[in-house]
């Protein structure tokens, strides 16, 4: 028992003495703000961007006021990109742009808070507030700087949450299919094809709106399955106008088989029960 708790202090003072020894630590509690600001750049520059941004954070306020503020600022931004902690990222960014407008790094930083906002972003799934914020920040900067080194990238980010949202918004209209409410998936997605012309999803669409209108014509009463089971051949048609190769042509072909053999048997019964 004795020689465990010796153990035990002796770690103890090992470890104290270990975390005294260490650079870091002993930075941390150094007086002297221009070791800091050095020890924090070299920590920035070693890819050390969590111990950069705890002395970046502690040699701010000794320098607002300061030439050297822009740059602390800056790097304090950017240690928080570095880390993935965007909210803080896209502030330090924001508060940088207001304090230095006319600095020579405004539109880098600009582009930094943007591109902090579009790292905010969620799968399609989630909430998409984050992304509609992303692509406001992002198209105002596009704006204000159309010709910088990061529009194209800009452009690039916007395209790609533009592509999320369409998901998103298609993905509930396929919804209605899976829970065979047809009529209402029928609805939801003419909308989405009406809202997102150019849509990379416009195929899928108009297949789901076709297999949609396919089950309401299989299943109607007898009254108005002609009628519903003929108009199949305009959503048909206009899927392959713009898709001739669709990867979906072979369901399709066969739903339209069925179609046509539906047609002909209810076209003879019509013509038998007239002859009558």
């Amino acid at each position: 028992m004795l020689k465990t708790s010796h153990f035990i202090v002796l770690s103890i003072i090992f470890a104290g003495i270990t975390v005294s020894c260490n650079p870091y630590q002993k930075m941390l509690n150094n007086p002297d703000i221009q070791a800091k600001y050095l020890a924090a750049e070299n920590y920035y520059n070693g890819g050390e961007y969590r111990r950069a941004n705890r002395l970046f954070e502690q040699v701010l306020p000794a320098y607002r006021g300061k030439p050297q503020a822009q740059r602390v600022i800056f790097f304090f931004a950017d240690t928080y990109f570095k880390t993935r902690d965007y909210y803080l990222a896209a502030y330090q960014y924001e508060s940088f742009i207001k304090s230095y407008p006319k600095s020579d790094r405004v539109i880098e930083a600009n582009f930094m808070a943007a591109k902090s906002y579009y790292m905010l972003s969620p799968r399609f799934s989630l909430d998409q507030n984050n992304t509609v914020t992303a692509i406001d920040k992002l198209q105002i900067f596009i704006d204000n700087y159309p010709d910088s080194e990061y529009t194209s990238e800009a452009n690039s980010y916007i395209q790609e949450l533009q592509t999320k949202l369409e998901k998103k918004d298609f993905e509930i209209a396929k919804q209605y299919y899976t829970i065979r409410d047809y009529s209402a998936a029928i609805s939801a997605l003419d909308n989405f094809i009406a809202t997102y012309p150019g849509t990379p999803f416009r195929e899928d669409a108009l297949y789901f709106k076709f297999s949609s209108s396919y089950e309401i014509a299989m299943n109607s009463v007898f009254t108005k399955k002609l009628t519903r089971l003929k108009d199949l051949s305009d959503v048909y048609n206009t899927l392959l106008r713009y898709y001739p190769e669709t990867l979906f042509l072979n369901d399709l072909n066969d739903k339209m088989d069925q179609v046509q053999r539906e047609i002909k048997q209810l076209e003879t019964l019509n013509t038998t029960t007239i002859t009558k």
